[in-house]
């Protein structure tokens, strides 16, 4: 039932309109661990330098999950600063040093290396595969990626996808990958390289799952107030593959309540900044939503739009 996940382990500095922080917990490993361990255990592998506050990951300990796989390095570590405005898409980038995390090659420890499901963040593709070499075969592999890798490692990415099960992208990423306008057409074309699965994420709009059943979407959950959404989408990942966690090969209905699952945990990150709601979250509210998200979205056809449409 543990979840490995692999990714980064970074410093934040991060300001929308309503507000601002200075070395928030970030990077694509700790928000999707803060979602994911809301489900299941998770095993988690990064990379420290000598000023990563390990103490304060101390809630995620409590939650069960396993530190044991950060590596501690000499030196910096991963710093990224960012600032969005009013419409929360996509931030500005003001600043990035990778630190310790630019030479990064993740060693997976023997205890982590039989896990039900394995998760690869954001990462270089290469080390992404080279994850995939140390660890048993899982029962799901997922992966995520960014415009980076689409456009500077390409032929690693797609030597990457055709050992995975679900890749997890958002709107943007697909239409790159597979120079596609159309989304419907951008995901036939990456479950063509590989991927059994595409999840392909809208932002505030919700997401989209492609398989052999075809589609499903999920929207997003409406909010009053939204904070922060840095990490957004590895919490959605989170909570998606946390909702899979110990129940074998996932059938479509249980796909779906992920996907539900992976829209509630990507409402929650968003409304404080870095992982402060997740941390404080609990699974009543996780149900609680869920059960929102159905009264939201369930409805009945009349008889006659059942037979004839209408």
């Amino acid at each position: 039932m543990t979840i490995l996940a692999v990714g980064s382990v970074a410093l934040d500095d991060v300001e929308t309109p309503f507000g601002r922080v200075e070395d928030a917990l970030g990077g694509s490993a700790v928000h999707f661990a803060a979602a994911a361990s809301l489900f299941a255990p998770v095993q988690l592998v990064g990379v420290v330098g000598d000023d990563y506050p390990l103490d304060r990951l101390g809630f995620l300990a409590q939650r069960g999950v396993d530190l044991g796989g950060i590596e501690h390095a000499t030196g910096e570590s991963f710093f990224w600063r960012g600032r969005y405005s009013h419409d929360l898409g996509a931030p500005e980038t003001l600043e990035t040093r990778l630190g310790v995390f630019g030479s990064f090659r993740p060693q997976i420890p023997e205890a982590f290396r039989s896990p039900e499901i394995l998760f690869l963040g954001n990462i270089d593709p290469e080390l992404q595969g080279a994850v995939l070499d140390q660890v048993e075969r899982p029962g799901i592999v997922a992966c995520d990626t960014m415009n980076y890798w689409i456009e500077g490692s390409r032929a690693a990415l797609l030597a990457l996808l055709a050992r995975v099960d679900i890749l997890i992208v958002n709107e943007g990423e697909a239409r790159q990958l597979a120079e596609e306008v159309n989304l419907l057409k951008a995901a036939r074309w990456i479950r063509a390289q590989g991927p059994a699965r595409v999840v392909i994420k809208k932002g505030e709009h919700g997401a989209l799952l492609f398989d052999d059943e075809g589609i499903f979407f999920v929207p997003g959950f409406p909010l009053e107030e939204v904070f922060d959404p840095t990490g957004a989408g590895d919490a959605f990942a989170g909570g998606f593959l946390g909702a899979l966690a110990g129940r074998g090969g996932p059938s479509a209905s249980q796909l779906r309540r992920a996907m539900v699952m992976g829209s509630v945990t990507g409402s929650l990150a968003v409304e404080d900044f870095s992982v402060g709601r997740l941390a404080r979250a609990e699974r009543r509210e996780l149900a609680s939503r869920a059960r929102e998200f159905r009264r939201m979205t369930q409805f009945e056809l009349e008889e006659r739009e059942e037979t004839d449409g209408g």
